[in-house]
């Protein structure tokens, strides 16, 4: 079953849409029957998704359109909505999808930093405040969908810049909820969409077969569709290495190291390794 948002002829807005996460979304948008907008970066890669979504849509190309978008920049994201708006009449469905991972070190260069802040929270930040008050106002129901990251939770050493990003805009995403949860005849929420391990342009680095342990992008969405119909706001996707319940154990004891008074990270510290290893085999 589809949430009550994904009516046919509703608009989604789907940023980072021309590979995985964003391109299975779109896919799916377009089956149920949306008129959906890819926004991504690469005219060549935006046309090569608009045709496999136009072959999903209830009307073709006329159902699909795409617009070439640099999520860091508030003038592109300004201009994207205007465009949807003259396309499609306004929007529905917002995915803040875009995202990107280069890596990153505690002192490495600071552009390095920039580029994941601006992209990853600011691109999530400014879609939500360019396109969702015109959402509001449209008087009809719709979402919000922002891409986080289990790296935002329990933000594992390793790729500072990443998690504090994902962090951020999950810290973002439940304040957004709370807002537009109190704001009178207001019909949209927020989610927070958690992939696990997924196979995408993203996580491959180099490899050209899906491994064993991850999710594809398709699965992924599935999931997600299927949380947003059952009300949830925090959408934690297991994948084929890591169940929900370890996932549970995992975000319990992250937050244990405040309540609890460890050191930080303490799951990676030596001294608390095998505590954690039992903890985590808790029901």
């Amino acid at each position: 079953m589809a949430h009550f948002s994904f009516t046919p002829g509703s608009v989604a807005v789907v940023t980072g849409g021309a590979a995985g996460i964003g391109l299975a979304a779109a896919k799916r948008f377009a089956q149920i029957g949306l008129r959906v907008c890819i926004a991504d970066l690469g005219a060549d890669r935006l046309a090569r998704a608009a045709q496999q979504v136009a072959v999903l849509a209830a009307k073709g190309t006329a159902d699909v359109m795409v617009f070439e978008t640099d999520v860091s920049r508030v003038e592109d994201l300004h201009q994207l909505e205007v465009a949807v708006h003259d396309r499609f009449g306004g929007t529905d469905v917002l995915m803040n999808n875009a995202g990107i991972q280069p890596g990153s070190s505690l002192f490495g260069p600071a552009a390095d930093w920039e580029r994941v802040l601006e992209v990853n929270l600011w691109g999530a930040i400014r879609g939500t405040r360019t396109f969702v008050p015109a959402m509001i106002a449209r008087g009809r129901p719709g979402l919000v969908i922002n891409t986080g990251s289990k790296q935002g939770i329990t933000t594992p050493p390793g790729d500072p810049a990443y998690n504090v990003s994902k962090a951020a805009l999950k810290v973002f995403t439940e304040a957004l909820q709370h807002e537009l949860r109190n704001t009178p005849n207001c019909r949209i929420s927020a989610h927070l969409l958690i992939p696990g391990f997924v196979f995408s342009d993203l996580t491959a680095r180099g490899r050209t077969e899906k491994p064993a342990g991850a999710w594809t992008p398709e699965q992924t969405v599935d999931f997600m569709m299927e949380r947003l119909h059952a009300g949830d706001f925090y959408i934690l996707c297991p994948d084929n290495d890591v169940p929900r319940a370890l996932d549970e154990r995992r975000i319990l004891w992250a937050a244990g190291d405040i309540v609890e008074n460890r050191p930080p990270l303490s799951r990676w510290h030596p001294d608390y390794q095998k505590a954690f290893e039992a903890f985590s085999k808790k029901a």
